[in-house]
């Protein structure tokens, strides 16, 4: 069978048993589940690939789902070379639930984890402890009108899970992604090492931070320094753009514009907000970028959703050649952009 290949989920089991003869890749007991490695609902297809499958007995099936045993330990058991991965993963150390792990052992939570079940196992294997409050940003998927997308970026086939839908539709800015806690912020990487251009969020997060409720976060950009656009008349170095309850739900857009105003948090700008329809978003788009250098922008659901929903729920448009450098921003000196006066 070739790698990759995903298997009708009614042969899902039989396929994984054959090739692991019927017997548990751990143990050689006879085999009672095809388990996925990577849980079956982080996949958008169902994960149903040979190579997102192995074959245990009910012992290590629970040891799988507690996480007690790593991805690496289980591929390797079942001799299978090939990882594949949902495609609005990136590459990174996960466990069974898609919670990444970092390299030291802490975990962040991931889309599953707040699934009464998968607390109820996580808690039953006693990890749960092992999880910090960080969520990391999810990587933003193309629309398919998308003119700037990357080789390794994910781009929609379509957008029929906007159509019918009130969206709001905002300008996307070239800054670097920050979340703000009560008690921590980080970049898009959790990268918190420090960096001048790091200098003025640290301070407005001091500002703040005891008005943010305990598991909350907020989103935004960091646009202190500049990247690949310049900036001369911004109202605030830091734009929002989501609000997070400890339930990993993101808050509607009218209901994260009114915690803003009360922070005195600066929301990006708005360009259209309606009904989805294509045409009018990227009319709304060209009349508000006319005479200014834009990255492109950024669709989400006017309502709540959750974390898990993420790819179904925002989506952006990058403009042709956004990106004229092949040196990262960080490695070249920083020069600040500038604010309305």
């Amino acid at each position: 069978m070739n790698a990759h290949y995903l298997i009708d989920a009614e042969h899902f089991r039989e396929a994984v048993f054959k090739r692991d003869r019927h017997s548990c890749v751990i143990c050689s007991s006879p085999a009672v589940e095809a388990h996925y490695i990577l849980a079956s609902q982080l996949w958008d297809d169902g994960g149903h690939y040979l190579e997102n499958g192995v074959s245990l007995c009910r012992k290590h099936q629970l040891e799988c789902n507690m996480t007690h045993l790593s991805l690496k330990q289980v591929r390797e058991a079942a001799r299978i070379q090939q990882v594949v991965m949902p495609g609005h993963f990136q590459e990174a150390n996960y466990d069974h639930w898609g919670n990444e792990i970092l390299p030291n052992g802490r975990r962040l939570r991931g889309e599953l984890f707040v699934d009464d079940e998968v607390q109820k196992i996580l808690g039953k294997g006693l990890v749960l402890d092992q999880f910090t409050w960080q969520v990391k940003y999810p990587r933003t998927i193309h629309l398919p009108w998308s003119e700037g997308v990357g080789s390794d970026d994910r781009t929609l086939r379509d957008v029929l899970h906007f159509i019918g839908r009130r969206v709001v539709v905002t300008m996307k800015m070239d800054g670097e992604n920050t979340s703000l806690y009560s008690d921590f912020f980080h970049a898009r990487s959790l990268d918190s090492r420090h960096h001048p251009s790091r200098d003025w969020i640290k301070n407005f997060w001091g500002r703040i931070k005891h008005e943010i409720p305990v598991g909350w976060r907020i989103c935004g950009e960091n646009l202190f320094a500049r990247h690949s656009i310049t900036y001369e008349d911004l109202v605030s170095f830091f734009t929002g753009f989501s609000l997070w309850n400890e339930r990993n739900r993101c808050f509607s857009w009218p209901d994260t514009i009114g915690y803003f105003n009360i922070l005195d948090i600066e929301p990006v700008e708005e360009i259209y907000c309606g009904i989805f329809d294509q045409k009018l978003i990227h009319e709304a788009y060209l009349k508000k970028s006319q005479g200014r250098v834009c990255e492109g922008y950024v669709v989400r659901l006017e309502e709540e959703f959750d974390y898990r929903d993420f790819r179904k729920s925002v989506a952006k448009f990058v403009r042709k050649n956004h990106v004229t450098t092949d040196q990262h921003w960080m490695a070249k000196e920083v020069v600040q952009n500038k604010l309305k006066v």
